[in-house]
């Protein structure tokens, strides 16, 4: 059996049960492909899955891992799309193919949706394998870090603000934290959409980063009341969505801060799923609260496009070799990146 290198663990906890070893390299499967990888990137799950997610059992040692990018090595029998050689990008959710929400389309509502990574066998590793019809090939000019920083995030804010939300040009939109993979891509289709922008965060740096990306108000959450501030700007009217993902730190402040039937939409809770929020202002308000989360495979197509065409692209804050997997999770968990951290993988 060949080997090859990848950041495992073999059991959850803190990062000091993350591992860079040999494993046996993975055998294609019929129907999937097999990448050499050369880009990887973080995502928030990763930290999750090195916890452990009550519920999800996984077999160790477990590959970390959901974003990724390379080079066909090997199309398993069945396969007819891809090629080796060809250079590809993964869409990490996995889906059935065959329930009555795929057959609808609706691929992430899949009664066995799960994603690489998370409920699977990762990324983070120099070969890794998933369904054929889960790659993509990498645009032109698109390098490896841009492709594998790209598919998570960008599905994710694309399918909360244009599926979900229903985000209309003209409107006003609040994205909380910005610097999180998600934030900084919903900021890009926001402001792609044509809708004015509000954005929040506690470092000032953050916020002039997000200025560059055509933020229009940006607050800093440490210094002032933002649900006043947002408030005053929208002239007592409130801002038309609200691009949720902390949780319980800012839901009462969403609540506050929405329009009267307004739109909350939600893909995560990163402070805590159980927030104090308040009935009467949903009601009385006649707030949605949509969920949300990843994307279907039309939707994946939609950002294809869009990133082929230079309209959207994902924004890289750091590179670190595969090897330093555990050095970029500490980054992440200390929240000091803006946008998207990256493993690379040597050819």
């Amino acid at each position: 059996m060949e080997k090859m290198h990848a950041a495992v663990i073999h059991r959850h906890g803190t990062l000091d049960e993350l591992r860079f070893e040999e494993i046996d390299r993975p055998q294609v499967n019929p129907g999937q492909v097999l990448v050499r990888t050369r880009a990887v990137a973080l995502n928030r799950l990763d930290l999750f899955v090195l916890e452990g997610i009550p519920g999800v059992q996984l077999k160790m040692p477990h590959v970390m891992g959901s974003d990724g990018a390379g080079i066909v090595e090997e199309v398993g029998q069945g396969g007819s799309r891809l090629e080796p050689g060809d250079q590809v990008m993964l869409n990490p959710g996995l889906s059935c193919g065959q329930c009555e929400f795929c057959i609808q389309g609706e691929h992430s509502l899949c009664v066995r949706f799960s994603l690489m990574g998370e409920h699977t066998v990762g990324t983070f590793a120099e070969y890794f394998q998933a369904p054929e019809v889960n790659f993509e090939k990498i645009p032109s000019g698109v390098s490896f870090e841009e492709a594998a920083a790209f598919s998570l995030v960008t599905q994710t804010a694309w399918r909360m603000l244009k599926t979900r939300a229903r985000l209309q040009a003209g409107e006003d939109v609040f994205i909380h934290g910005i610097g999180g993979g998600v934030a900084s891509a919903a900021l890009q289709i926001a402001v792609l959409s044509g809708a004015r922008t509000f954005v929040s965060s506690s470092d000032e740096s953050k916020l002039e980063q997000a200025r560059k990306l055509g933020a229009d108000h940006c607050f800093n959450y440490s210094t002032v009341d933002v649900a006043k501030e947002v408030y005053k700007l929208t002239g007592k009217r409130g801002v038309d969505v609200v691009v949720e993902g902390p949780g319980a730190a800012t839901w009462l402040q969403s609540l506050k801060m929405v329009r009267k039937g307004g739109r909350i939409v939600t893909c995560g809770a990163t402070t805590g799923p159980h927030p104090q929020t308040e009935l009467r202002l949903i009601f009385w308000k006649q707030i949605e609260i949509l969920g949300s989360s990843m994307s279907s495979r039309h939707e994946y197509q939609e950002i294809i496009g869009l990133l082929s065409r230079g309209k959207l692209r994902p924004v890289v804050d750091r590179v670190f070799p595969l090897s330093q997997a555990r050095d970029a999770i500490e980054l992440l968990q200390n929240q000091s990146q803006f946008g998207k951290i990256v493993l690379q993988v040597e050819s």
